[in-house]
């Protein structure tokens, strides 16, 4: 069963009741299996900036890339990887200082930045940059950069809290789940198991807190750089674990 959060096009919270921590597990990694352009290879022709040609290399790779046309992974392309319109995508870069060059520098016809004002490097007076981008589609697991947002789970908090609970002992609580007037609990979602309060009683020789988490319920959030919606990432997650499973039956099949 799943109880939404959160629901917004760039960010998604939700709970998951019944699962255990493996299978929550699984979901999460399989968001890395996720197919998502990035920049593979950068050939700079001109770089008088201040930053090695690999640092540029590097950043412009870490940049996410949107198109409105549908791209084939090299592997599965006819071109066995060696680069065509199928595969792949070119971006130029042409700046003269003095300037900030900016994600949106990068023009394609095909391919465009998520953001355009991300910062890739300060150009001087009269310094130059000139490149040529190729991306193509990959996937989490080979390259950070292919990651489609940040995915992570947490356990379910159970808070059990006595009624002659001292209120200097969930003071120190950083996330706002108690109400201290009512020394009760205000925001169970909030608590990220710190056990603050917990350790707080330990010094006043008190035990009127316990807290623990869940092994059947997990609260998930996933966040999205922006080459897709958080819940298409969720549902694309279950999608390539299910593929996994299939390929994982036949093979024990083959046994």
């Amino acid at each position: 069963m799943i109880e939404m959060i959160k629901n917004k096009e760039d960010e998604l919270s939700f709970v998951i009741r019944s699962i255990n921590s493996s299978y929550a597990n699984a979901l999460r990694r399989s968001s890395e299996e996720i197919p998502v352009l990035a920049t593979d290879t950068v050939e700079i022709t001109k770089n008088d900036s201040m930053l090695y040609d690999e640092m540029l290399a590097l950043r412009i790779g870490l940049i996410p890339l949107k198109s409105d046309k549908t791209f084939t992974l090299p592997e599965d392309c006819t071109c066995k990887g060696k680069g065509c319109m199928k595969c792949t995508a070119s971006l130029i870069l042409k700046a003269v200082g003095p300037c900030t060059v900016k994600s949106g520098d990068l023009k394609s016809k095909t391919v465009k930045p998520v953001f355009d004002d991300m910062p890739i490097v300060l150009l001087q007076e009269g310094q130059e940059l000139e490149l040529v981008a190729d991306a193509k589609l990959g996937k989490g697991i080979s390259h950070a950069k292919h990651s489609p947002g940040l995915v992570w789970f947490r356990a379910y908090p159970k808070i059990e809290l006595s009624k002659e609970c001292d209120k200097e002992c969930l003071k120190v609580c950083p996330k706002d789940v108690f109400d201290l007037e009512k020394s009760s609990i205000k925001n169970l979602l909030n608590c990220d198991l710190c056990n603050a309060c917990v350790e707080e009683c330990k010094k006043r020789n008190k035990d009127e807190i316990k807290i623990s988490g869940s092994e059947e319920d997990f609260i998930f959030e996933i966040e999205s750089w922006g080459q897709m919606p958080a819940k298409e990432i969720f549902a694309e997650s279950i999608k390539a674990l299910q593929d996994n499973l299939k390929e994982l039956d036949k093979d024990i099949k083959k046994l």
